[in-house]
């Protein structure tokens, strides 16, 4: 018997959509990741064997301000003998750790001039914190 031409002959796709969802887990299962942080061209910096930056030592300014005003390095002084201070601290080192303790009803005043301050003689290495 032979079989007869049909006239609108239809193929299933629902076989082949499984098929290509499983090829898709199987790739995604795989895959390698890769590492991005390996592929960076970062150059560091070598360490600076200049004398001077390694005789300059780190020093820690402390300033305390509360309700009565600026208390450096635990004397207290007005804005003007404070920005001669730090004047003087600025040229030997610019690296200096600049602690500012606020007390909870120290006026904000105060914490702006210090923080300007610092800024003038550019000594970016300011902690802020209450206490």
């Amino acid at each position: 018997m032979a079989r007869k031409p049909q006239d609108n002959p239809q193929l299933d796709m629902t076989p082949m959509i499984d098929v290509v969802f499983e090829l898709i887990i199987f790739f995604v299962i795989n895959i390698k990741a890769v590492d991005i942080f390996s592929k960076l061209n970062a150059n560091r910096p070598a360490p600076s064997s200049s004398p001077s930056q390694s005789e300059e030592k780190d020093t820690q300014i402390k300033i305390d301000i509360g309700p009565g005003g600026l208390v450096f390095n635990g004397r207290a002084m007005p804005l003007k003998q404070f920005d001669g201070a730090m004047h003087e601290i600025s040229k030997t080192s610019k690296n200096a750790t600049v602690l500012v303790r606020c007390t909870m009803d120290s006026p904000h005043k105060y914490l702006v001039d210090a923080l300007d301050t610092c800024n003038k003689y550019r000594m970016f290495n300011v902690s802020i914190f209450s206490m």
